[in-house]
């Protein structure tokens, strides 16, 4: 019984880090929760409605370019009553008013036809070529926000695993801080140890409990961030095996990547559009300065008929027609004189915008500069980093063993032995997360780089070998918090008091 109950910790901290939770068939792998969030991100979705919006910017302006036709027609009627009052001259020299009762309808038709056409205007030219700046400025925008779904997807992806091998650790370190605290709780009965040890046993393993209630909160707000992006909550993610591979970056100089980022990166290049968009906005608003040439033709045709009664001098009139059939063509200038410094406004508020988008684009090109270096960096380092603490583990798992050996021959205190097992916890979680570090920094290093693609996806894909069940479980109370430890069992009885010898 006693055996049973020194079985070792680390093996309890070494099977529940490497079981996990449970590991299921049906993992979701990368290439799967990406495909997710292409059909839901609404963030992507944004960025391709604004791409086909931004599309119809060229058609728009060949539009303006293009013969503009109109008709109209139209039919009326017209109808009128009145009086009026003249005066004439009677045979007596007399003044002889009379009055005049008209009344009068008119039915009218009419139809045109108007064509214009543009020979010469700088705007509209101008504009032209400013809507494959915009279009382009579009579609190097959606293919950065592709790019850009595909780094979020990776960093919400791994940040869940992250907090699934955290909370595995601090589960497993939760379980050998109890055994400790149970073996303390047995020393202290057959008095091996001061009631001191087990309330220093009792505390790690309190601490322990509530770092395991932290990690659940974590891996369920993980969670809940890659929701965010793909729409679903996943029971299972496929994670790293234990051969993951430690590539290098090709080629392996910092200055190159930071030369094709300059060249590749999508963000830069619709800064650089959008650069270019702001200096044709200046000779668009130039162009009202300039003057304008069109031609025109139109074709109206006007036709009416007059039913008119005059009463007072026994006049009634029927069916008086007119129509008219006129054709018009000709030359039109425009020339602006003077539009109430509008025009000059214009010119000035344009050139502002073209300065403030020439320094956003020197400003982007910093930034990638920078995201590239450190992009590379972190490639670099992420591999000598898994290494390194691949090896602190290692080193960890033996000096755990070492020290609680120690203990149990009595070389060792309680509290080395909990000092040793927190080191060993989280040398583990260091070790699992320096590996989504690296991973997330070749993401970065593609994306800095403009190579991010569907492709990279695959590559990614086929280091996750291993599934992983990184359901937090129900969100309650009771589910979130480990269950209580037994209490401090009673000191061990004095012994007898001998009768003193004769």
């Amino acid at each position: 019984m006693r055996r049973a109950a020194r079985i070792s910790s680390l093996a309890l901290l070494c099977a529940g880090f490497v079981t996990g939770l449970s590991n299921m068939a049906t993992a979701a792998d990368f290439v799967q929760v990406y495909q997710d969030a292409l059909a839901n991100d609404q963030t992507f979705q944004q960025a391709h409605a604004n791409y086909m919006a931004a599309r119809e910017a060229r058609p728009e302006a060949w539009a303006a370019l293009l013969p503009q036709i109109s008709a109209s027609a139209g039919k009326t009627w017209t109808h009128s009553a009145g009086r009026t009052t003249q005066s004439q001259v009677s045979a007596s020299g007399a003044p002889a008013p009379f009055s005049i009762y008209s009344t009068d309808s008119i039915g009218a038709k009419q139809w045109s036809l108007n064509l214009s056409e543009q020979l010469f205007s700088w705007p509209d030219w101008m504009s032209l070529k400013s809507a494959d700046s915009q279009v382009a400025e579009a579609q190097a925008t959606y293919e950065a926000a592709e790019q850009n779904l595909i780094l979020r997807v990776a960093t919400a992806y791994f940040n869940v695993l992250s907090a699934l091998d955290t909370l595995q650790a601090q589960e497993s370190s939760l379980r050998a801080f109890n055994l400790q605290l149970e073996q303390a709780n047995k020393r202290y009965q057959v008095g091996l140890i001061a009631i001191t040890d087990v309330e220093q046993a009792r505390a790690a393993r309190d601490t322990a409990a509530a770092a395991v209630i932290s990690a659940k909160q974590s891996l369920a707000s993980a969670q809940d961030q890659l929701e965010v992006i793909t729409g679903r909550q996943y029971e299972t993610l496929s994670e790293p095996g234990a051969d993951m591979p430690l590539v290098m970056p090709s080629p392996s100089n910092q200055n190159q990547w930071v030369r094709t980022s300059l060249r590749q990166n999508l963000s830069l290049i619709a800064s650089r559009l959008a650069a270019d968009v702001a200096r044709d906005n200046v000779r668009i608003a130039f162009g009202g300065h300039l003057p304008t040439l069109s031609l025109i033709a139109s074709r109206t045709f006007n036709s009416s008929s007059v039913d008119e009664s005059l009463i007072g001098i026994n006049g009634t009139f029927q069916g008086l027609p007119s129509w008219s059939n006129d054709r018009e063509i000709g030359l039109q200038v425009t020339v602006p004189i003077f539009s109430g410094g509008g025009t000059e406004a214009r010119v000035h508020q344009a050139q502002y915008q073209w300065i403030a988008a020439k320094d956003a684009y020197e400003q982007a090109a910093r930034t990638t500069r920078q995201q590239a270096r450190d992009a590379y960096l972190g490639v670099i380092t992420g591999i000598a980093n898994v290494q390194a603490l691949q090896q602190a583990l290692t080193s960890s798992e033996t000096a755990y063993h070492a020290t609680e050996t120690g203990y149990r021959v009595g070389t060792q205190t309680e509290v080395d032995v909990l000092n040793s097992l927190s080191t060993l916890v989280l040398a583990r979680t260091n070790y699992a997360s320096s590996r989504y570090t690296y991973i997330n920094s070749v993401v970065q290093l593609r994306y800095a780089a403009g190579t991010l693609d569907p492709n990279e996806v695959q590559a990614i894909n086929r280091w996750l070998t291993t599934p992983a069940s990184v359901s937090p479980g129900p969100i309650t109370p009771e589910a979130m918090t480990p269950p209580a430890p037994a209490p401090t069992p009673s000191p061990p009885p004095p012994p007898p008091k001998l009768p003193p010898q004769p």
